[in-house]
């Protein structure tokens, strides 16, 4: 009964994947008659390229960022001292998770 069950669920994962894949081909296709040429390459949204002299530069969406302006954000953040109070609680919560699974893990192993 249970490799009935796996079966099932492993000809449904495929299917499903192979319907992905399809309709990815399709998105493509659909975007390449869109905009009404094959172009192989599409330019990326973020660039970062070093100059002759050893400067970065860095492009977003097409507009130059001033490495200026990159340094002067990373001061504030670090002034900030940015606190998430969604990832700290995340984290609390991922590591009694943790310790949880880490006991039961072992006294199923004690039995064994």
């Amino acid at each position: 009964m249970m490799t009935k069950f796996f079966f099932k669920c492993a000809l449904l994962i495929t299917a499903l994947f192979i319907g992905v894949l399809i309709g990815m081909q399709y998105a493509n296709e659909g975007i390449v008659e869109m905009k009404g040429h094959d172009q192989q390459n599409f330019t990326s949204p973020v660039g970062v390229s070093q100059n002759g002299e050893g400067n970065v530069e860095a492009s977003f969406l097409g507009n130059e960022v001033d490495s200026k302006t990159l340094s002067e954000k990373k001061e504030k953040l670090e002034e900030m001292k940015a606190f998430n109070v969604f990832s700290s609680i995340g984290k609390v919560i991922a590591n009694i998770i943790e310790s949880i699974t880490n006991k039961i893990v072992d006294v199923i192993a004690s039995f064994i």
